[in-house]
């Protein structure tokens, strides 16, 4: 199998859309050294500033499930704006082999 992507959507609910563009940039980077992690890319649509899109690109699914089930996946969340609150049946995680770049 080619490369791998885990492309992630939520929906701010609460009008903290620049605390979380804000707690992105400053990110701990902790995904950065997992084993199999390429890069990461954060986007939100210019017509729908509460929605994020969060795409990481590993080297195959296996790196990613073992991120995902890590100790470091869990505190890489802990810069989560505190009171956020997100739209329900708005969050979405979809898996992708990546064909080309």
């Amino acid at each position: 199998m080619n490369a791998f992507c885990a492309i992630s959507k939520f929906v701010i609910a609460n009008k903290m859309e620049e605390e979380v563009k804000v707690a992105f940039l400053n990110r701990a980077h902790l995904v950065d050294g997992a084993p199999g992690f390429l890069r990461m890319e954060v986007l939100r649509p210019i017509d729908r500033t509460e929605e994020f899109w969060l795409l990481t690109f590993w080297s195959d699914q296996m790196a990613f499930n073992l991120w995902h089930r890590s100790h470091q996946y869990h505190d890489s969340h802990k810069g989560i704006p505190k009171g956020l609150k997100l739209v329900p049946g708005e969050t979405t995680v979809r898996r992708f082999e990546l064909i080309c770049s």
